[in-house]
């Protein structure tokens, strides 16, 4: 089962995420199969790569962490 969750990366006490189309019982660091955008939870500034991927990856029902739900409500990619 996929689910999009965020992926963290950046250095110690300086986090960046990515937001990404992963296995759900896979390591959130390991394999992941697409990346659909980055977030910075310091500026709160949220960057979508590629937004048709992430309209498709919504059609097709896959599961979202709550914490991209309401990343994505926030910045209206999601009503």
């Amino acid at each position: 089962m996929l689910t999009i969750r965020l992926q963290r990366t950046g250095r110690v006490h300086q986090p960046y995420y990515r937001i990404v189309v992963a296995e759900k019982t896979r390591h959130v660091s390991k394999k992941f199969k697409a990346i659909l955008g980055n977030y910075n939870p310091r500026t709160k500034e949220l960057i979508i790569s590629d937004k048709t991927e992430l309209d498709r990856c919504i059609g097709n029902n896959i599961e979202m962490s709550d914490t991209v739900k309401s990343i994505l409500k926030k910045n209206k990619h999601l009503s």
